[in-house]
């Protein structure tokens, strides 16, 4: 089991360096200048199709607007948000918050671009069914030639996208407030989730359009009367942000010295985690949906990485940070701590409610993920088969290192990033052709 441990923390360190941090927010720099700025500029247009105005169910694909946005949310909120800020703050200090925010925001135009490219260039599967992603847009988009980066997607996707975070961080809170064996956790959400993905995509969205926005409301509401309760805190870690930001010492752990290149790629890596833009999940989702403009999916799915980077990631930091509580590695246990400080029993218990809802939902997202690589990879018969082996790993999963599970995650992430930004890179003249005939279209 070492052997195992240290082959994966020597992986994530080889996959997640400067160049990939480059790559990241050097794709959304540039997306954001070719499309001059679309995200900001778009907003109220792209409300407007979360909102249903523009839903037409004659329309090719599977799901709606509004469900394809929060099948990606349900997968994106989640422990990305509770754990995964809490392991920012602890590996790099307050100060990767900073770089979260910046990931965020030029993860906007990214999630633009690749979604754009998931309807555009969609392919219809055995039973006639259009399906879109990186691997699909790699191929059709860029032809034959770079069908080989399709593969090592999909291969990644199928590993990268199980559920192996959720379960181990959910069981490790299960285990430490009310001395429930991880094994049972993981059985549990095994057969729970199994109930669910079995049905497809569809009801997938159906589940997922319910339960995301309301443990949404609940989860930024908590939030909210925590940093309020702590607000002569406030302007402190406001100023430890931005002031360790490019290296300095932690405010909370051992108040270790962190190199610069640390702190940002710390925070790079837990915002890809997070918001999952550049990755390639949320493509698989949003290229689910009934539509025939490419286009108005690509504005919709910008509002992700905002609504999960820019705004619950930031309550996490604050509420972590202002609460003052001891870092802990686990990640889950520091973010309980902290609701319990600031909330006290009930805070706790909220929270508790909420990474239940968090996870649940992620699990089922994250299904819909690996089938798809699995399906592109061997077929739409053998590929669902994928399906029980992704619900077999869930009590292995519970009883893992939560470090080595970290890195297993951020490893094949890492790897996805690499073909869907070489293909949303090479094919961006595709979707500014797109965005200019659309919005001349639509007169905005």
């Amino acid at each position: 089991m070492e052997a195992f441990d240290n082959f994966w923390a020597e992986a994530v360190d080889l996959a997640w360096g400067m160049p990939l941090v480059i790559l990241l927010i050097g794709a959304g720099l540039l997306f954001s200048i070719l499309s001059k700025a679309l995200p900001l500029r778009a907003w109220r247009h792209s409300i407007d199709i979360m909102r249903g105005k523009f839903d037409n169910p004659h329309e090719p694909g599977e799901i709606s607007h509004f469900q394809a946005l929060t099948s990606a949310l349900s997968a994106t909120l989640g422990m990305g948000n509770i754990a995964g800020v809490a392991v920012a703050i602890t590996m790099g200090g307050p100060g990767s918050l900073f770089w979260m925010w910046i990931a965020g925001l030029v993860g906007m135009a990214t999630k633009y671009f690749t979604c754009t490219l998931a309807v555009l260039h969609r392919k219809k599967d055995s039973r006639g069914v259009d399906q879109g992603g990186p691997m699909y847009y790699l191929e059709v988009g860029l032809g034959k030639w770079f069908k080989p980066l399709s593969i090592v997607f999909s291969i990644c996707g199928m590993i990268g996208c199980l559920a192996l975070f959720q379960i181990n961080q959910l069981s490790g809170l299960l285990e430490s407030d009310y001395d429930i064996n991880p094994l049972i956790t993981g059985t549990v959400c095994m057969f729970l989730v199994g109930a669910v993905i079995l049905g497809g995509i569809i009801r997938v969205g159906k589940v997922t359009e319910k339960t995301v926005p309301a443990m949404f409301i609940l989860y930024v509401t908590c939030a909210i009367i925590i940093i309020i309760s702590n607000y002569q805190q406030v302007p402190d870690v406001i100023y430890s942000i931005f002031s360790t930001a490019f290296g300095g010492e932690s405010l909370i752990g051992a108040g270790t010295g962190l190199a610069v290149r640390e702190v940002i790629v710390t925070g790079v890596k837990r915002a890809a985690f997070s918001n999952e833009a550049g990755i390639g999940t949320a493509p698989m989702a949003h290229g689910a949906a009934k539509t025939s403009e490419p286009v108005r999916e690509g504005l919709i799915a910008m509002l992700g990485p905002f609504l999960d980077t820019n705004v619950v990631c930031t309550l996490t930091g604050l509420v972590l940070l202002t609460t003052g509580v001891a870092a802990n590695e686990d990640g889950v246990v520091m973010t309980a701590n902290a609701f319990d400080v600031g909330l006290g029993m009930f805070g706790r218990l909220a929270l508790t409610v909420i990474i239940l809802l968090f996870s649940i939902t992620t699990m089922i997202s994250y299904s819909y993920y690996s089938l798809k690589c699995a399906k592109y990879l061997f077929g739409e018969k053998i590929g669902q088969q994928y399906v029980y082996i992704y619900l077999i790993t869930f009590p292995l999963a519970a009883v893992l290192n939560p470090g080595t599970v970290v890195n297993i995650i951020d490893t094949c992430f890492a790897l996805m990033a690499v073909p869907t930004l070489t293909g949303a890179l090479l094919l961006s003249p595709h979707v500014l052709r797109a965005t200019r005939d659309y919005f001349r279209r639509m007169n905005l």
